[in-house]
């Protein structure tokens, strides 16, 4: 049964060889979720006949890659962002990010980024010293299963915010369960699996990550405001604002108005910038957390 299932999965594969990534494990993990529940308890003898019926059921690969296909086509065009205006010049372009909602909602992760990322690492390294740490008295082994198993909760919720924020097509399915697979072959196969170690390499590298783009969007955002607000509070005020040593300074007449727009400018520039930000962490994102039919080793998918 094991290998027909395999078979029925690599031909599945196969045909959605070119799809996205995320789509191909959707639809990997549906089908073998589906014909290992309806293959359960079957006998030897009975086996061949009752996978043809289910099968037949089900959809043949070719059928079933067209199907997502099909599927995915109608679901993007349900969930696609309105274009935030017709852009015909350059500075329509530029200014229309300001209607954007990636642009926003990539300005939102990349804050959040922070602290998921203090959390993801505390979580790791404290977890996986533990685990390790008490591994020669078998305690060890129960923490670290435990560890494994919400690092695929992790990466899957990880997912659906990449999804949700950046706009980047993640796995919509929890990647299949062994669920017939013992202690020892669950902990195994998770320590074995090198989509697990790229997960937790995600969850570390994400503390740096999420600090750096924290640093980054609070400087340019606190320059930009500042400039704006810097010509109102002047005028607000009977001393000058901007001091170096003993002299204070006050800005121009003239210079009032650019320094504003200039501010203005640069509010607009950073939301540039974090879509910009947003979608190479969605790649990033995307290469580590996002697996393959290859990730699975054959005692995974062993009946």
């Amino acid at each position: 049964m094991a290998k027909m299932i395999e078979q029925y999965l690599e031909q599945l594969h196969a045909h959605l060889a070119d799809a996205d990534p995320a789509l191909v494990q959707d639809a990997l993990y549906d089908a073998e979720e589906y014909l290992r529940a309806e293959m359960e308890g079957i006998s030897a003898e009975e086996t061949e006949a009752r996978f043809a019926e289910v099968v037949d059921a089900y959809g043949g690969p070719q059928e079933i890659a067209d199907a997502y296909r099909e599927t995915e086509v109608t679901v993007n065009r349900a969930l696609k962002v309105p274009e935030p205006g017709i852009r015909r010049g350059p500075l329509a372009r530029f200014f229309g990010v300001l209607a954007d909602p990636i642009a926003y909602g990539s300005l939102f992760y990349l804050f959040l980024s922070f602290v998921t990322g203090i959390l993801y690492f505390t979580l790791a390294t404290t977890m996986l010293g533990t685990g390790f740490g008490l591994l020669i008295v078998w305690v060890g082994a129960f923490i670290l299963l435990a560890f494994f198993a919400m690092v695929r909760a992790i990466g899957f919720a990880e997912g659906r915010m990449v999804e949700g924020l950046l706009g980047v097509r993640m796995p919509r399915r929890p990647r299949a369960l062994l669920r017939q697979a013992d202690f020892g072959q669950r902990l195994k196969h998770w320590f074995t699996d090198r989509r697990t170690w790229a997960s937790v390499l995600y969850m570390l590298l994400q503390l740096p990550l999420g600090t750096l783009y924290f640093s980054l969007l609070v400087t340019w955002i606190s320059v930009s405001a500042t400039a704006v607000a810097y010509p109102f509070l002047q005028a607000a005020v009977d001393y000058p604002l901007i001091q170096w040593g003993q002299y204070g300074y006050y800005l121009e007449p003239w210079a009032q108005p650019l320094v504003a727009v200039a501010g203005a400018v640069g509010l607009v520039l950073t939301l540039h910038i974090a879509k910009a930000l947003g979608k190479m962490h969605g790649a990033y994102a995307k290469a580590m957390l996002v697996g393959t039919y290859s990730d699975t080793p054959d005692a995974a998918r062993a009946a």
